[in-house]
């Protein structure tokens, strides 16, 4: 993976094996992402690299991630139930996502139309990163599939591990389980997982 963030914008993130070839998915967007830095840049934003791509920080604080796939490439806020999107064209990027905080192009001319948009939530973002506000944390309900309850029962020092886990790791575990349909699969993943548990990691760290 990348560690200089110039070579995200002329070869990809490093992550698979079409880095640096013209089938990247930063290809096609290349113009797209270049005019997204330079919003980022513009407002003063700290440019740097986190899990192989362009961070944007802020009072030591991370506001917008940029990223790339091959139907579209985006730009992520952090702390998006902060942002009041009067626009409504913030996205979740998922089912799991709680709130809206993704701003997906198809089209690189779209980052100069959504220019004065974008520009204004980064500025927004940065001024809770200076007051130090953050989301209201809600409590995350977590329903546990049979065998991971089943595997934390007979298992105190697992059962005890994962619940010391913050609400958001546990449902990582959760949701990569539920994924699989075989319980045989969540059994064998649940070993899998038992060492990272114990090391307070979450399923996708």
């Amino acid at each position: 993976m990348i560690t200089d963030v110039e070579d995200f914008f002329t070869k990809g993130c490093g992550r698979c094996a079409r880095f640096a070839t013209p089938e990247c998915s930063t290809r096609p967007w290349a113009a797209g992402l270049w005019r997204l830095r330079q919003v980022c840049l513009s407002v003063g934003l700290v440019e740097t690299v986190k899990w192989a791509h362009p961070c944007y920080r802020h009072a030591d604080r991370n506001i917008a991630i940029i990223g790339a796939l091959r139907a579209d490439f985006r730009i992520s806020f952090f702390h998006a139930g902060l942002l009041k999107d009067p626009d409504r064209v913030l996205e979740r990027q998922g089912s799991n996502t709680r709130d809206p905080d993704m701003l997906r192009f198809t089209d690189n001319g779209q980052v100069a139309v959504l220019e004065p948009v974008i520009r204004t939530y980064l500025i927004e973002a940065m001024g809770y990163a200076e007051a130090g506000i953050k989301p209201a944390k809600s409590p995350i309900e977590v329903e546990l599939p049979s065998e991971l309850a089943e595997a934390l029962s007979i298992d105190p020092e697992l059962a005890a591990a994962f619940h010391r886990l913050t609400p958001g790791r546990q449902k990582s575990y959760v949701i990569n389980l539920n994924a699989a349909k075989k319980a045989e699969t969540r059994i064998s993943r649940i070993a899998k997982f038992r060492d990272k548990i114990l090391a307070g990691q979450g399923a996708l760290e």
